[in-house]
């Protein structure tokens, strides 16, 4: 059991989650994570590391500071991430999901890092 383990747990404890993943914020490399079958966990976290650097520059330019959470929404899920330290810790969901606790669970989790 690594030190992530109940960062994971806790995150995919929620209904509608079918993965969570520690992703290195710099090459989009996994950790560490879970995921259900037929989610493609490589290419989904360097996509997702990706899309949080991009973030972040836009944010930069803006003038807002740090990206502190990330979410995408789509027509058949959802994309969450917050990042501390160069890790990020990503969730899959469902587009029901609690987006509003879930959040809460990932910012918590990244604080740990």
């Amino acid at each position: 059991m690594s030190a992530f383990t109940p960062l994971i747990a806790s995150v995919t404890r929620h209904r509608g989650v079918s993965a969570c993943l520690v992703v290195s914020e710099e090459d989009g490399i996994v950790v560490e994570g879970t995921a259900q079958i037929g989610v493609s966990t490589a290419a989904f976290a360097a996509l997702t590391a990706s899309l949080y650097g991009k973030a972040a520059r836009a944010a930069s330019a803006a003038g807002f500071g740090a990206v502190g959470f990330l979410e995408l929404e789509a027509e058949r899920g959802r994309l969450l991430a917050a990042g501390r330290n160069g890790l990020l810790v990503v969730a899959v969901a469902e587009p029901r999901v609690n987006v509003g606790l879930l959040r809460v669970e990932l910012l918590r989790a990244a604080e740990a890092f």
